[in-house]
């Protein structure tokens, strides 16, 4: 089971991280040339040694565990 602490360890991390929406790009799926790449409000985020599963996971993990955790505070409170 989640503890509270650490879900506002959860919470406190996303909160310290680049605000989103975070984007992947893929070159060959998104774009033509150059790197894949995460896009942010502040700037790219390259990745090396990872899939493109592991870096759009990465990219949406910013607005879906904000979600995710609304939703178990929510399911908690009833």
């Amino acid at each position: 089971m989640l503890t509270d602490t650490e879900l506002k360890d959860i919470s406190d991390r996303i909160n310290k991280a680049t605000s989103g929406p975070w984007k992947s790009f893929i070159e060959g799926r998104d774009h033509e040339s150059g790197s894949d790449f995460i896009q942010t409000p502040d700037g790219d985020i390259e990745l090396i040694g990872g899939t493109k599963e592991d870096q759009d996971f990465i990219a949406h993990s910013r607005s879906d565990i904000p979600k995710l955790i609304e939703e178990i505070r929510r399911l908690r409170k009833t």
